[in-house]
């Protein structure tokens, strides 16, 4: 019957149905118009030549973007609105990216409280993998509900959406899966471990929030959206459960407007708020597209959401790690996989980071 309908009421039905749903989602009118804003002339100023792509007045500027572009790492113009003193503790929270700036943070004498040794007794099932990737938080729903079961009273960890596999094996949703399994007792053992842990970003000025995907997975039963994609186990013995949608501008918008209210409250009374776009994309998609396309439709509006986000915030500074690696040379940036950042390219983008953001 859908199929037969003329495409101008198709069209209208569609218009109708998001119409509905802006309405009656809490806060997204306001998140999507009347968003607060920012002018980033009044974060200070920038060298005229950064604002140029190219000048035909004088080609050969060094600050020019044509001329910027064209070097194996890519170094953009900043403007930092404060900045870190050396050792102070800072947490991250996001995609796999974060934990590459962990790693660099820590070896630069910072006290990285979200890479806590609270966690060095789990072990991850493959050698492969880096120890403290099952704390990877892929999407803003993610690292809103972490964050809220670390910091709201109320708010309990729904442990209805962990799958039982069988008496000696737990499925925690809510986390990478890249440790060994073990029993449901175990598996809460982990959760308590980890809000421990995240409520510890009470204690630090900086909190870096790395936004990784918009594909996300909500589970109907326990109604909660997911970290990760179901497992096949979880798939096969609850057929129906677990229902797949691609994430807006708008509803990811909502979610980090949530976490800054979060912070504000529960956080740091000088709270300071570094956001990225994370540059790995998808390994997957469910979408039905393909994953290039669907990737940069992903990391689009992640980053229309960062930048809208910052610049409603006087607390809140976008960082442009994203550019950094996405605009230097492919060999310089890429493993052979294409997908995962070089190492040297991490110690790049937070060498940027470092001088513009770290007291001398």
């Amino acid at each position: 019957m859908q199929d037969r309908l003329p495409g101008w009421l198709k069209a209208s039905r569609i218009f109708l149905g998001k119409l509905v749903w802006l309405v009656r989602m809490p806060g997204a009118i306001g998140a999507y118009l009347a968003l607060p804003r920012i002018n980033a002339a009044a974060r200070g100023p920038l060298p005229q030549e950064a604002s140029r792509w190219y000048s035909k007045s004088a080609p050969d500027a060094g600050g020019l973007a044509w001329r910027r572009l064209r070097h194996a790492y890519f170094v953009p113009y900043v403007r930092p609105v404060f900045k870190l003193a050396k050792g102070e503790p800072v947490f991250a929270i996001g995609s796999c990216f974060a934990r590459g700036i962990e790693k660099v943070l820590m070896k630069r004498g910072f006290q990285v409280v979200s890479a806590a040794a609270d966690f060095e007794h789990l072990q991850p099932s493959n050698r492969d993998v880096t120890p403290l990737g099952f704390t990877n938080k892929y999407t803003t729903y993610s690292m809103l509900n972490e964050l809220r079961w670390a910091l709201e009273p109320a708010a309990k960890f729904p442990e209805d959406s962990l799958v039982d596999v069988d008496g000696q094996h737990c499925i925690d949703p809510h986390i990478n899966p890249t440790l060994k399994l073990t029993d449901r007792a175990g598996t809460l053992e982990r959760r308590r471990i980890m809000g421990e842990v995240n409520a510890r970003i009470r204690g630090c000025r900086v909190v870096f929030m790395t936004l990784g995907l918009v594909e996300v997975w909500y589970d109907t039963q326990a109604k909660v959206h997911l970290n990760t994609t179901p497992s096949r186990e979880m798939l096969q013995r609850y057929p129906g459960r677990y229902e797949f949608a691609v994430s807006n501008y708008i509803q990811n918008l909502e979610n980090m407007q949530r976490l800054h209210a979060l912070l504000a409250k529960y956080g740091h009374p000088q709270l300071q708020i570094v956001v990225t776009t994370s540059p790995v994309p998808l390994n997957a998609t469910f979408s039905g597209q393909d994953i290039v396309t669907a990737n940069t439709y992903s990391k689009s509006t992640l980053r229309a959401v960062t930048q809208d986000f910052a610049a409603a915030h006087d607390n809140v500074q976008y960082f442009p790690s994203y550019e950094i690696v996405m605009n230097s040379a492919r060999s310089t940036s890429w493993e052979r996989d294409l997908r995962h950042v070089r190492g040297t390219m991490t110690n790049h983008v937070m060498n940027v980071f470092m001088r513009n953001f770290v007291e001398d």
